[in-house]
């Protein structure tokens, strides 16, 4: 078919309205015939259907996840041009039946006035190329972020408040209401300075942590013997690992390095504290007053006057406040702590986890569950699985407590004024390997 035939009826000649009705020396009705009958010419050669003599292409589902594709028209005429002719004439040619699936190309259609036009299906090629259309993706993220909001919302609903521990103490001058805050914060920055190494035994070339143990489990016989206070146990065994870490000691010498660090201790803490005399006489004399004063300075000068550095015992206070508890618990995680205080391997855990893990470690042992609220880990500052290797290794010596030669500890709390503590049944299930 000649395109440049005048004389050809299936010949549709561009018209521009700013020309006016005319369309070259012919009348613009006279040619409405004319070009519906290009029209369905053009459709049949094209795409070998009808002619759809609407202004809006519709075509079937795409690949745009069966998703419409309308493209309007503007109400102004858009001729072939012949650069788009020759782009659709080479696309045609070479893939033309891969085209006809992916991509179709221009369709011819009316504009209302008889004159046939064509829709660029290129314009929606980015559309195309979108496995879902902008307004859908768009939806979809709304409703994500509703989803998280609503989650987010429901998690603050069900969260659990942090307890004011402080707030029953305020008219307590003794309580220190206003400075507790501040006195713990630099008990938790200074701690580390009380620490030792857990490998210090290995310079002393006389005793082993077993000699140690055996030294720790007898003073905690004697404190109680002498009825003293629970922060004496906790500076001695704290004066004794400082003051081994630094100096040599030869295994005859170190039950005396036991009871001068007690007798320091009760000097720090107690009121009434035991005289020289009464420490021998537990020895069974085996020094006299002169070795346990001199062991007293060196002690001393040793550990250059520096007794105020935190033991568990102040963190435990704390700790046992922020869980609420009650005098079984607290009995029960000092009977867990003192079982720490005999083993050498606990020295690798700081005073304030050590703690932390006693009272979680009672709290498993005594409701049969897990239970660590957001006020206790607020105020501790540790998390489950932060004090869970240390509340494990309090399990396995809870269940041991009773056997071996080491028994002073598990004979303690085995009375009646510490409520036969050491026979409540360990917390096994802390042990069972987590799925």
């Amino acid at each position: 078919m000649n395109l440049s035939d005048e004389n050809n009826p299936n010949i549709v000649k561009p018209t521009t309205f700013q020309g006016g009705m005319e369309m070259g020396n012919r009348k613009f009705g006279q040619e409405i015939r004319h070009s519906r009958r290009a029209l369905n010419v053009l459709n049949q050669n094209f795409i070998g259907a009808k002619a759809y003599p609407c202004v809006v292409n519709k075509r079937g589902l795409t690949e745009n996840h069966g998703v419409y594709e309308k493209t309007s028209l503007n109400l102004a005429h858009r001729p072939i041009t012949r650069k788009f002719a020759a782009q659709l004439s080479s696309t045609h040619q070479q893939c033309p039946q891969q085209e006809a699936k992916k991509h179709k190309p221009s369709v011819p259609s009316t504009n209302g006035f008889g004159d046939c036009i064509f829709i660029d299906v290129e314009e929606n090629k980015a559309a195309a190329d979108h496995p879902v259309p902008m307004f859908l993706e768009q939806t979809e993220a709304i409703h994500d972020e509703i989803d998280q909001m609503e989650e987010v919302e429901m998690e603050d609903i069900i969260e659990e408040p942090i307890v004011d521990i402080d707030g029953c103490d305020a008219k307590n001058p003794l309580a220190v209401v206003d400075y507790v805050e501040d006195l713990h914060a630099y008990y938790r920055k200074i701690e580390n300075f009380s620490c030792v190494s857990p490998d210090y035994m290995e310079q002393q070339f006389d005793i082993n942590e077993k000699m140690r143990a055996i030294l720790i489990d007898w003073l905690i016989e004697v404190h109680d013997k002498f009825e003293l206070m629970k922060e004496t146990l906790f500076l001695t065994v704290n004066l004794i690992d400082r003051f081994l870490s630094q100096q040599p000691v030869v295994r005859k010498k170190l039950q005396l390095v036991g009871l001068v660090a007690m007798l320091l201790a009760c000097k720090y803490e107690e009121v009434s504290v035991p005289v020289v005399g009464d420490l021998i006489l537990i020895s069974d004399k085996a020094y006299n007053r002169k070795e346990v004063l001199e062991m007293e300075n060196l002690m001393l000068n040793k550990l250059q006057f520096n007794m105020s550095f935190p033991t568990p015992y102040v963190f435990m206070q704390r700790f046992l406040k922020a869980a609420q508890s009650d005098k079984k618990l607290e009995l029960l995680a000092f009977f867990l702590i003192e079982l720490s205080l005999v083993e050498y391997e606990m020295l690798k855990f700081p005073p304030s986890l050590l703690a932390a893990a006693a009272i979680y470690t009672a709290q498993c042992t005594i409701y049969g569950f897990k239970q660590w609220n957001r006020t206790c880990e607020w105020h501790s500052n540790y998390s489950e699985d932060q004090i869970l290797e240390c509340s494990r290794l309090m399990v396995a010596l809870h269940q041991k407590a009773g056997t071996g030669k080491l028994t002073g500890v598990h004979r303690k709390y085995n009375a009646s004024k510490y409520g036969y503590t050491s026979k409540s049944e360990p917390a096994a299930f802390l042990l069972e390997p987590q799925k």
